[in-house]
């Protein structure tokens, strides 16, 4: 079923996603920088298995593994992050923001199956 805006009743109704744009954005930009600054203090497994593992190439090595073991730690916390941030978003999106802009007559609603009072 699609969404039909309640004056004109025109099916031309588009979601803005807003909260949801900018909660996936807010929530990779700083989990990649915690799983970075977490990583690079050797106590997360991912920096400590790449630094194990650059040993191989010696110092030089050990370095480029703890970097790389650090990267894949910033890697890992950006998307689990940026996820869980676009998925909170979602929720203001439907339940607080009016998300729904209609094409033909431009009124910007709320979900009229959603648009209760929040508890």
């Amino acid at each position: 079923m699609s969404m039909q805006c309640p004056i004109c009743r025109s099916e031309q109704v588009i979601t803005l996603d807003r909260a949801k744009r900018i909660g996936g954005l807010v929530g990779t930009v700083g989990g990649a920088m915690s799983g970075w600054a977490a990583s690079r203090s050797a106590t997360i497994v991912g920096a400590e298995i790449g630094s194990a593992v650059g040993l191989v190439g010696g110092p030089v090595g050990s370095a480029i593994g703890t970097a790389g073991g650090a990267l894949m730690g910033a890697l890992i916390w950006g998307a689990t992050a940026g996820l869980t941030g676009a998925k909170l978003g979602q929720v203001i999106d439907q339940k607080v923001l009016h998300n729904y802009v209609c094409q033909d007559c431009g009124l910007q609603f709320g979900d009229i199956h959603t648009d209760q009072p929040l508890d």
